[in-house]
């Protein structure tokens, strides 16, 4: 990593080993570069007077130095032609202008598993080195940027005690988890430990999938399949199971806000309701539900990242506007004007939209 690790000066504190991308780089001709006003600060939402603080939920980084530890490299994974990944090369005073421009005041920063398959020590590593380096950044900048701490999900206990020295020590505001742990769904017992603990604490569990290796040959050719129906599809399964397995149930207070939307899981909520139905013998091998299989959904969060005004009106009347916060996926160009999105929603009053915006991100992170 010589030549390419950054330094990200903040008066006292030096931050290394940060990219704030999606998936990408960092020119290191401009790392020290020191963080300067955004010339276009975009002007906020007033709501009762007051401007609205608004909160992406949904915001990406990487760190080379961790993905160097199994062998990845950031530099050579993402390649230019990627928007978003190496053509987007930023630092600190970058993406704060972006946001700025974007009318996003704070991002929750997720770094998305690629450790799954690790052994305990590996990924003990990889995890400890991506929490810290998170933290420092967030207390360099706790005005723009919170952040979701990694887990070792595929050592349960390990991951644990990754969480509460996460939510204790270091101030993170929960974890970003996959869909699945290595093609093991987060309905599997294994994982109890880890849910309870995370109730417990009140920590925040933000589902981004990560792909549906069992699906590439079907999902391969034109349109980048891979991408615009496997993780929403990834997601969907992740959280009908976690609702037909009870983890719902066993764990009430538990805070998931999963990404795109939720995946397809709004849209079809009314067709798992009528499943078990249909076909009661489908549904006679797990546990009693509580309560109908839609209704699971006011226990959820979403983001907003489903791209057009009708879609998030129907988000909102499916799962409640409550339910519901500020997503962009960036630096990734999949919502460049996530604000805005919101703000254009007719069917949205002003108190709906201050609270995607950030009201409901700020109670659910504890950031007030």
């Amino acid at each position: 990593m010589t030549g390419r690790r950054q330094f990200l000066k903040h008066g006292a504190l030096t931050v290394s080993g940060i990219v704030l991308t999606g998936c990408s780089a960092i020119d290191t001709a401009r790392v020290a570069q020191p963080a300067t006003p955004s010339a276009a600060r975009r002007a906020p939402f007033m709501h009762q007077g007051s401007a609205v603080r608004t909160i992406d939920m949904h915001a990406h980084c990487v760190i080379p130095e961790a993905m160097t530890l199994i062998g990845m490299d950031v530099f050579a994974l993402y390649p230019k032609t990627m928007k978003g990944g190496q053509e987007n090369m930023i630092v600190i005073a970058d993406r704060v202008a972006a946001m700025d421009a974007q009318g996003v005041d704070m991002e929750v920063l997720s770094i998305n598993p690629f450790w799954y398959t690790q052994e305990r020590a590996v990924s003990t590593r990889v995890v400890n080195l991506q929490n810290e380096k998170l933290a420092e950044l967030c207390a360099a900048r706790p005005d723009r940027f919170a952040a979701f701490a990694s887990l070792s999900l595929q050592h349960p206990d390990l991951a644990v005690q990754e969480l509460e020295h996460a939510m204790r020590r270091l101030g993170l505001r929960g974890a970003a988890i996959g869909a699945s742990v290595a093609g093991v769904d987060f309905a599997d017992k294994r994982f109890d430990p880890v849910w309870a603990r995370a109730e417990a604490l009140g920590a925040t569990l933000f589902v981004h999938p990560t792909g549906t290796p069992e699906l590439a040959k079907r999902l391969q050719g034109n349109g980048w399949m891979a991408n615009v129906i496997g993780y929403p599809l990834e997601t969907t399964i992740a959280l009908q199971h976690m609702v037909f397995e009870g983890v719902l149930d066993r764990f009430p207070k538990l805070k998931i806000c999963a990404a795109h939307g939720g995946g397809y899981l709004p849209a079809s909520a009314a067709r798992m309701d009528h499943g078990c139905f249909v076909n009661p013998g489908a549904c006679a091998h797990g546990p009693e539900l509580k309560k109908k299989p839609s209704e699971y959904l006011k226990q959820l969060w979403f983001d907003s990242l489903v791209f057009t005004p009708e879609a998030l009106a129907n988000l909102v009347r499916q799962v409640g506007v409550s339910q519901v916060v500020l997503g962009s996926d960036h630096p990734f160009p999949w919502s460049e004007r996530p604000v805005d999105h919101v703000l254009d929603t007719a069917a949205l009053s002003d108190s709906d939209k201050a609270a995607i915006l950030g009201g409901n991100a700020r109670r659910l992170l504890g950031l007030d």
